[in-house]
């Protein structure tokens, strides 16, 4: 945590900037296990003591639970302690919808300096590091899905601002001034925008954006997500990200794409291997398709994410893979044969109940133990799985899920035990609070929460 001079200026120069810009207070955020972005703000005058200093939290928040209600585990919780939040000004970006305001996400460490060992974000750099040591760069994006309501009604009997079909132009028209300003808000902030369209659902609506980084990627998730909200409130509308946003219907997703690079190579094309896989990515994907059913636990991490896991939903519910099958859990996409930068994978079984950080990091970990045993990837699935009665299916419960991560050796030496524990008491703590709910209680409780 140890602030250099040059930092410092950095600081300094960033503040002066944004003083210029007219913004007078950064929202500096980060994630908690519950998948809720927290936030500290600080004026833009203090805006360089943040960066040499840090923001002080209670370390408690690692064991909130989606509804604030707070649990404890083996090594955090409790009302003792400080941490310092400290701002990544490399992520600092004006906030197009949020006039006055920028925001940067934090990383956390103690008061003596040291990395916090439950700190979600530093954990997802510590994975992408461990990749890099073997020569191995990941690019992932997230899908954001969303559902608009009209905003005094988002809590109660839903409204919808268009009841145009899904997938249909009509519901571009309807929502066409609301979509520009999702765009104009996110070009504005640097952030590419690769496809923005209406989904299935009623009111549902998806933008996908650029590759990056895994902390990159995490970080764009949470900056896409919150602009997302906040044009939407300019236009009277609220949206709702929860796994579930009506009992029965078809949930929002949060899927998470990647591509495995070595020295500028992208080793999901180009080899021998399945659909044109290296070795090493044929094992990377092959440990975490053999690692989902704990992955659950950090990918689809509240009762409610179970509501939208459901067969035949495009939900990805059994543990298999597919070429372009949008039913298996993990989907190949190859890409045209000119576009050598296009082939990837897409985990499709998990939601935005998710902390990123976590996602990103817990599926490297999953991949790179793939790699050091060499696993292969069985045969792929087409069509739907449910027909064929021999594929395994995920965890359909949270406390399912949670069995498979308690008993995972990887995810356990990946995450550290304050980490690993912390996650599992959180999980806990939502079955236990919404063990005698209906699925229409739950979906309530959480549409909004996310």
């Amino acid at each position: 945590m140890a602030l250099t001079e040059q930092t410092a200026v950095r600081a300094r120069q960033e503040a002066a900037r944004l003083t210029a810009e007219g913004v007078r207070g950064t929202a500096v955020t980060w994630v908690d296990n519950a998948g809720i972005a927290r936030v500290k703000g600080v004026p833009t005058g203090r805006l360089a003591q943040a960066a040499r200093r840090g923001l002080g939290m209670s370390p408690v928040f690692d064991v909130f639970a989606v509804d604030d209600s707070i649990t404890t585990s083996r090594y955090i919780g409790g009302p003792d302690g400080d941490l310092r939040l400290i701002p990544d000004l490399d992520r600092l970006t004006v906030l197009a919808a949020q006039p006055g305001w920028a925001w940067a996400p934090a990383d956390r460490y103690d008061q003596q300096g040291r990395p916090h060992p439950a700190c979600q974000r530093q954990f997802a750099r510590r994975m992408t590091e461990q990749a890099a040591a073997e020569g191995l760069e990941l690019r992932m994006g997230f899908e954001t899905e969303w559902v608009a309501v009209r905003a005094a009604e988002s809590t109660e009997e839903l409204s919808y601002p268009t009841s145009a079909p899904a997938y249909g132009m009509g519901r571009l028209v309807d929502a066409s001034a609301y979509l520009d300003g999702i765009l104009a808000a996110l070009h504005a902030q640097g952030v590419e925008v690769l496809q923005i369209h209406p989904e299935y659902a009623p009111g549902q609506f998806e933008v996908s954006v650029a590759p990056a980084d895994p902390v990159g990627a995490a970080d764009l998730a949470v900056l896409v997500r919150h602009t997302i909200r906040a044009v939407s409130a300019q236009h009277g509308l609220a949206a709702l990200f929860g796994p579930a946003v009506e009992a029965g219907g078809v949930g929002n997703g949060g899927h998470l794409h990647l591509s495995l690079w070595e020295g500028g190579r992208n080793l999901c094309r180009g080899a021998d291997g399945p659909q044109g896989m290296t070795g090493v990515s044929e094992a990377f994907l092959a440990g975490v398709l053999a690692e989902l059913p704990a992955l659950l636990a950090i990918g689809a991490p509240s009762p409610a994410s179970y509501l939208r896991l459901t067969p035949s939903h495009w939900a990805g519910v059994y543990q298999c893979w597919g070429v372009e099958n949008r039913e298996a859990a993990i989907r190949f996409i190859t890409g045209a044969p000119d576009d050598p930068e296009a082939a990837n994978a897409e985990v499709k079984c998990v939601d935005q109940a998710a902390n990123p950080y976590l996602l990103t990091g817990a599926v490297i970990a999953a991949g790179l133990d793939g790699v050091a045993r060499r696993r292969t990837l069985p045969p792929p699935v087409s069509g739907d799985p449910v027909h064929e009665d021999v594929q395994p299916r995920l965890p359909t419960t949270l406390p399912e899920s949670l069995d498979h991560f308690l008993r995972s050796e990887v995810l356990r030496k990946a995450l550290g035990d304050p980490l690993f524990e912390s996650i599992a008491a959180v999980r806990r703590a939502e079955h236990d609070l919404f063990a005698d709910a209906t699925p229409a209680a739950i979906a309530a409780a959480t549409r909004g929460r996310y």
